[in-house]
Parts: C-alpha cells; structure tokens; sequence
C-alpha cells in the first residue's frame, strides 16, 4: 500500500460500507465493490476486498465501473504482468 486512509475515517460507527460488501448475493456484492472501486483510492479499495473478491466479482462489477473501468483495467493487467516476470 502506498498511502492507505486510516480505516476509522473510512467507515461509520456501524462498519459501513463492509456489511454490503459480504452480502451473500453476488450481483449485489459486485454493485458495491464496484463503486467502492469508483470513489475510493486504490489503496483503501483493499482495505475492505481481496484482489481475489476483485476478481472472482470481475464479470459482474465491470458494468458499474463506468469511467473507472480502464484504470481497473490496467492496473490488474500491471499486476498480472509483474506477477509472471517474477516468475
């Protein structure tokens, strides 16, 4: 993490936005990590999902990504390209 928002500036006195985050129904789930992706830095969007929810949600958050989706795009691609050079 580069420049992390301290987690009790990110959330309200109930934990929001973490219970719509879990939901069980997976559309649902994909609707609000999708907009965290939107509105939150990079940094914080891990504080609250795994790059493996990230993913496994991919074909359903990509729709309610709107102008974010190439930065997503490209940073996942990034990841994906170190992670095999290390190799």
């Amino acid at each position: 993490m580069l420049s992390p928002t301290p987690p009790e500036a990110l959330t309200d006195a109930r934990g929001r936005p973490n219970e719509r985050l879990l939901d069980p129904n997976p559309d649902v789930r994909a609707y609000f990590v999708a907009k965290l992706m939107r509105q939150a830095k990079p940094d914080d969007v891990f504080q609250f999902v795994t790059l493996a929810a990230v993913r496994q949600l991919w074909p359903l958050l990509i729709r309610y990504l709107g102008q974010s989706l190439p930065f997503w795009i490209w940073l996942l691609e990034t990841w994906d390209r170190q992670a095999h050079a290390g190799r």
